[in-house]
């Protein structure tokens, strides 16, 4: 369904963004980005850049999101600010980013006719969890600003796609990783373990439960749920299908990086917003004909190459299996 179709991604100069917009080019797409460029960077984009339409500004201005929006059939709305604590330290933007944002993808998509969207939400939109794994169905209750903004424009999308006839489907998505990732905790980790391998703080107790998935399959996931597209909208989760503990992270990059003797505290404090329960039930998505196929430790080697913290070699890559 790509083929020859003008998609629109906004924030696709983002860390999962930018895969995508690889994985929509692989499949003949007519890619447009917008991205104000505030946690992307064109570096992501330097390789495509003359195969796509590339918007610098900002999800804010109205003007500039009708020019980027106007003529495509399909927009995947991936710009945000991402950041649970920013969300904290400025609310104002956090709202303006997330929720303005969305009303002005919204507001010309009905104007242009645009046939299809997909929304990348959040994990976070389900606040702290009644009940593990969480599936589509668990209540929504966000416990920080990002989650209520994130949460907030699903429930926009959808009451517009009622009235106005667009397809829509909504990703609630749990953490993600992989090349071109420059923060939050897999990354985070690796670039302190290679400034100091002989120690490593960890925020919080490390008994935080993470759901990690690869940038690569979160790349799939994505087309695969925005080709099913309905009004009204779908909501998936997507996620790596495997929980472990911050521990357990910390233990396989230690493997990854071939360290046996590092020290490692944990209890430094976290951050306000932080749950500490992130566990997806992905059976919906899987039942529909996805599932994710790279396992956290062939990504988790993946990252650490890009990285240049480890050389790559011949062996056989780890599946899901």
């Amino acid at each position: 369904m790509w083929k020859g179709s003008t998609v629109l991604v906004t924030g696709g100069a983002g860390f999962v963004g930018s895969n995508l917009v690889d994985g929509l080019l692989a499949a003949g797409a007519n890619v447009r980005v917008l991205d104000n460029l505030s946690g992307g960077s064109e570096e992501n984009l330097a390789h495509c850049v003359n195969d796509i339409e590339l918007h610098i500004a900002d999800l804010k201005d109205p003007a500039a999101v009708d020019k980027a929006v106007k003529g495509c059939q399909s927009i995947f709305h991936m710009g945000a600010n991402a950041s649970v604590p920013r969300s904290v330290d400025d609310r104002k933007n956090d709202f303006e980013s997330n929720v303005v944002g969305t009303y002005n993808i919204a507001d010309s998509l009905i104007k242009h006719n645009v046939e299809r969207i997909l929304y990348a939400s959040t994990a976070a939109a389900y606040g702290t969890p009644q009940y593990t794994p969480v599936d589509e169905k668990h209540p929504l209750d966000p416990v920080s600003p990002y989650g209520a903004t994130k949460l907030c424009s699903e429930r926009l999308l959808f009451g517009y796609s009622q009235v106005f006839d667009f397809d829509l489907t909504v990703v609630r998505i749990f953490n993600t990783y992989g090349p071109r990732q420059r923060h939050y905790v897999a990354y985070d980790l690796m670039m302190k373990l290679a400034k100091d391998p002989t120690k490593l703080e960890v925020l919080g107790s490390g008994k935080q439960l993470r759901d990690y998935c690869y940038v690569d399959d979160m790349v799939a996931g994505l087309m695969f749920a925005a080709e099913r597209a309905t009004n009204p909208g779908e909501v998936f989760n997507i996620s790596g299908g495997r929980t472990v503990s911050i521990r357990e992270l910390v233990s396989l990059i230690m493997d990854t990086l071939n360290l046996k003797d590092t020290e490692v505290t944990y209890g430094a404090p976290s951050w306000k917003g932080d749950i500490d329960i992130l566990s997806g039930d992905v059976s919906k998505i899987n039942d529909a004909g996805w599932k994710p196929t790279i396992s956290i430790e062939e990504g988790l080697r993946r990252l650490a190459i890009e990285l240049g913290l480890i050389e790559d070699s011949a062996e056989k890559r780890c599946v899901n299996g």
